[in-house]
C-alpha cells in the first residue's frame, strides 16, 4: 500500500490507535478524514488540519450521513478504516451483562458493517481501494473479563475473510489490523505489559507499506495470540488469562 497519495477515511478516530493511525497516514503524505463521536476531540482533529465528521456508528442513518457528506468533500476516496470499538467487563453468572453485550456487538461488529456497507459501493464503482478493519489478539486468544468484545472481534476477522473472497476481482482490497494490548485507552493502567501506541503505530504503517500489503497487519506482540492454537499454546493462554476474572465485582478472593 502507497502510504504517500491515498485519501483515507479513519471512522473511530478520535481517540487511540484510531487518531495516531489518522496522524501517521496524514505524516506520510495521505489526505486524512476522521469519523467520530466526540465533538471535543474532533475540533482538536480538524485543528490539526483534518477533515472531520461527526458520527454514530450504532446508527445507520448517521452512517448513511457520513457517506454523503465525505464523498461530497473527499470523492476520491480510496481508503476506509473502521476503527470503531468499545471494550466493556462482563460477569456472565449476572443476566445484567447483557445490556454490555449488546453495546459491544452493536458498535463493534454491526458497526463495522454499517461503515463498510455504506463505502462498498463507492469504492466497487472506482474499481480501486482498500478497507481496513480492526480486529485485535483477543479475537484469536479470548480475555474472558470480555466475552462480547473477544467474541465480536472474532466475527470482525470472519466477516474480513468472507469480505474479501467477494470483493475478489473488483479491485477493492481487505486488511485486518490485529492489534495486542496497545498503551492506550487505560490498558496501560490494567496491563504492564501493553505495548506502547508510538510503537505499535510504527510497525504497523511499516507491515501496511509493504508490496503486497499483508491480508492482516501482525505486529511482534500479537503473534503470541494470532498462532496459540497453531502452536500447541492455547489452552495454557487462556488459563493464564482466565486469572484475570478476579477483576470482576464480586469475583475477588
Amino acid at each position: 500500500m502507497d502510504l504517500s497519495n491515498r485519501t483515507v477515511l479513519v471512522v473511530g478516530g478520535t481517540s487511540g490507535i484510531g487518531r495516531e493511525l489518522a496522524r501517521r497516514f496524514a505524516a506520510a503524505g495521505s489526505t486524512v478524514a476522521v469519523g467520530g463521536r466526540s465533538q471535543e476531540a474532533l475540533a482538536e482533529l480538524a485543528g490539526e488540519g483534518f477533515g472531520t465528521f461527526r458520527t454514530d456508528v450504532t446508527d445507520t442513518a448517521s452512517v448513511a450521513s457520513l457517506r454523503e457528506a465525505v464523498l461530497a468533500r473527499y470523492p476520491g476516496l480510496d481508503t476506509v478504516v473502521t476503527m470503531s470499538g468499545v471494550m466493556l467487563l462482563e460477569d456472565l453468572r449476572d443476566p445484567a451483562h447483557f445490556e454490555a453485550a449488546e453495546t459491544t456487538i452493536d458498535t463493534n461488529l454491526l458497526g463495522t458493517i454499517r461503515v463498510i456497507d455504506a463505502f462498498t459501493p463507492h469504492l466497487v464503482r472506482r474499481g480501486a481501494g482498500t478497507f481496513v478493519t480492526v480486529t485485535s489478539g483477543i479475537a484469536f486468544l479470548p480475555f474472558p473479563p470480555m466475552p462480547s468484545y473477544a467474541a465480536s472481534k472474532a466475527a470482525v476477522h470472519a466477516y474480513s475473510e468472507a469480505l474479501r473472497a467477494q470483493l475478489d476481482g473488483t479491485g477493492v482490497g481487505v486488511v485486518e489490523l490485529v492489534p495486542p494490548a496497545v498503551a492506550t485507552a487505560g490498558q496501560e493502567k490494567v496491563n504492564p505489559h501493553a505495548l506502547p501506541l508510538d510503537d505499535f503505530a510504527t510497525e504497523a504503517m511499516q507491515l501496511l507499506g509493504q508490496d503486497p500489503t499483508p491480508h492482516e497487519i501482525l505486529v511482534k506482540g500479537v503473534l503470541m495470540h494470532r498462532w496459540a492454537e497453531r502452536d500447541g499454546t492455547y489452552d495454557d493462554l487462556v488459563a493464564r488469562r482466565s486469572q484475570a476474572l478476579a477483576m470482576l465485582p464480586g469475583r475477588a478472593g
